[in-house]
């Protein structure tokens, strides 16, 4: 029995680990395109012309890559184990996807699972979430992760690390939450939908696949949009302690010029976010059918 449990977890943590990586890489240049317009409050098109090469649209690349990869896997493999766990407590839903193989619960507990075990692996992601930022900045100019980590200890201590954690949680949170209600709502209303051209018990590949990704892009657009202000605060906080030194006066300051600026990037953050989730989720998805039961 003992062999199946580790197993199962070992395939959600890969699953996890090589969808968050592919995302991870592919779309880079989106995230660090978000971050300059935050950062400067500016449009995309002068933080494009300030790129001096493609190459740079891939700075940042480890730490992001390290990120997703790694918090994907631990959130993954993590939502999974509170979701099976809450499942043998209380009975499953009626709505159940043959393009998946997740346990199914209520609304109110999908929100519940995905905001808590989020916030959990968000604080334990911290640190690279914050190198990651700053390596996508051009307001900083480290040579390497080691000499960035050393910069931020020697500046800010240990408290630099988990700089605009609040913010970071107050976005993830929700956003987790949400996704994982709406993603799990999508699975079970597009057959519905179309119930006269999917069976139920035939999915094949490709059709499952477009149907967790379809849900993962509506999932996250959504959310997305809902936390975004949360997104906008936390990088500021992050590029710039001295200025914007907590979550209100960040967002007193950024509302001050004007409230759109809580809104700086949204569009690259939708269009990442939207990609991301369809990429990391439908990989995910695929390889956890592989998993024992």
């Amino acid at each position: 029995m003992e062999k199946p449990n580790s197993f199962r977890t070992s395939v959600h943590l890969a699953a996890g680990f090589t969808g968050g990586l592919t995302s991870a890489f592919c779309l880079q240049p989106l995230d660090l395109l978000k971050t300059r317009v935050q950062q400067d409050r500016t449009t995309l098109k002068a933080v494009l012309n300030q790129i001096n090469s493609p190459a740079e649209l891939w700075r940042g690349t480890v730490p992001s890559a390290l990120r997703t990869s790694i918090g994907s896997a631990l959130y993954l493999a993590s939502l999974n184990a509170v979701r099976t766990s809450l499942v043998k407590m209380r009975p499953q839903t009626n709505e159940v996807s043959s393009s998946s193989k997740l346990p199914t619960l209520s609304s109110s507990l999908d929100l519940a699972a995905g905001a808590v075990t989020r916030g959990l692996i968000g604080f334990t992601t911290m640190p690279i979430t914050v190198l990651k930022v700053r390596f996508e900045s051009n307001i900083y100019d480290y040579a390497s992760m080691s000499e960035a980590g050393k910069e931020i200890w020697k500046n800010e201590g240990l408290a630099g690390f988990f700089r605009g954690f609040g913010a970071t949680c107050l976005r993830d949170c929700p956003y987790a939450g949400l996704y994982v209600l709406f993603y799990q709502k999508c699975k079970s209303w597009i057959p519905r939908v179309f119930e006269n051209n999917l069976q139920p018990d035939s999915y094949s590949m490709s059709k499952s696949t477009a149907i967790n990704s379809f849900s993962a892009v509506v999932a996250a657009v959504t959310a997305t949009t809902i936390t975004s202000p949360f997104d906008t605060i936390k990088t500021h906080m992050q590029l710039n302690p001295g200025k914007y030194n907590s979550f209100l006066n960040t967002g007193n300051l950024l509302v001050r010029t004007h409230w759109t600026h809580l809104f700086d990037g949204i569009t690259l953050r939708i269009i990442r976010k939207g990609l991301s989730a369809a990429i990391a989720w439908a990989i995910y998805e695929e390889i956890v059918k592989f998993a024992p039961n």
